[in-house]
């Protein structure tokens, strides 16, 4: 019998030097995979077809408005705040964006002005956060109930319609249509969550946003305008949930004043929490949140597969989000005894 013949004190040596530490960062930095993993293999014993590929891009799909917005929490939360406007800000900029295309028609002109209220809505909370120096829960507490008063007032309660020919000759394509095979609104969100790791791994933004969480005096310190940076991040998160409201558009060619992006703001926490950002700020992954958005709408799906009651999903929710918290605070507190 030909081949090489298994060396077990070679291979516990190199469980012990490579493999174990490799499974330790995993589990403490990546814990997300192995979250994914789980789910992928319960979802695949529930139905067939859910590992196929076109599930797996309609998952995409479907995340996509709420994983763009969540790129966006994942940095505020890496700084040590939080936003609760996002779903606000959402429906206030697809609603004016809905108005801009109807009178314009124009593509360009609709997505640049719905990124520039999004921009402004996000400047707005960064300013009082980071210049009033108001708790950014206080600060997006209040203005998620503005915005939203805004956008309802607007609409006078009902919808706002988009001009239904335009809709189908123009916009429409961008909600739903492909390239390759694969829906445009599945490139655009890969396409930003590229953007946004280069951002928060290779530039000096990124390095000061980490700062910031991990201990704000010692930035300031360091000569970090701390003020200016949570003026960027918030002004940033708006800007990415103005994407998403055009990209919403887009899909639905419609919005809802009252409904419309309600408890985005939830699901876009929960997807960070469950990608292994520590709520308490100075660490996660942009690329943690990717998968945990997956893992949240997968979730639906094998609930769905296993015939479990719609109104049961929040509940799982709010569970997976103690838990992702719970386990955080366990492997850090491993770490710091170690």
């Amino acid at each position: 019998m030909s081949g090489k013949t298994f060396d077990k004190a070679k291979f516990k040596e190199y469980m012990k030097t490579k493999g174990w530490p490799f499974l330790k960062n995993i589990l403490i930095n990546h814990n997300y995979v192995v979250s994914l993993i789980l789910l992928l293999i319960i979802g695949r014993i529930a139905s067939p077809n859910f590992l196929s590929f076109a599930s797996l891009i309609n998952l995409i799909k479907s995340s996509a408005f709420i994983g763009i917005i969540a790129l966006g929490m994942t940095m505020v939360i890496i700084s040590g705040n939080i936003d609760l406007s996002v779903g606000s800000i959402l429906a206030f900029t697809a609603a004016n964006t809905a108005i801009m295309f109807n009178n314009t028609h124009s593509i360009l002109l609709s997505v640049g002005y719905a990124m520039f209220i999004g921009t402004l809505l996000g400047f707005v909370n960064g300013f009082f956060v980071g210049k009033a120096k108001v708790a950014s829960f206080i600060v997006t507490l209040a203005t998620m109930a503005a915005f939203r008063s805004l956008t309802v007032q607007q609409g006078q309660g009902g919808p706002i319609l988009i001009d239904q020919e335009a809709y189908y000759s123009i916009l429409r394509t961008i909600g739903y249509g492909t390239f390759l095979k694969i829906p445009y609104l599945v490139w655009i969100f890969v396409l930003i969550v590229g953007l946004m790791i280069f951002l928060m791994t290779k530039t000096k933004f990124g390095r000061y946003v980490y700062a910031v969480g991990s201990n704000e005096k010692a930035a300031k310190l360091s000569g970090i305008n701390v003020d200016r940076i949570k003026i960027y991040i918030f002004s940033l998160t708006g800007l990415l949930t103005g994407i998403a409201a055009f990209l919403y558009v887009t899909r639905f060619g419609s919005v809802d004043t009252a409904t419309a992006g309600k408890s985005y703001e939830l699901d876009a926490i929960a997807a960070v929490a469950i990608g292994g950002t520590s709520m308490a700020g100075g660490k996660g992954f942009i690329q943690g949140t990717f998968f945990g958005i997956i893992v949240l709408y997968s979730i639906d799906s094998v609930l769905s597969a296993l015939r479990v009651p719609a109104f049961v999903n929040d509940l799982i929710k709010g569970i997976l989000i103690l838990g992702a918290v719970l386990l955080q605070k366990v492997l850090n507190n491993r770490k710091v005894n170690n």
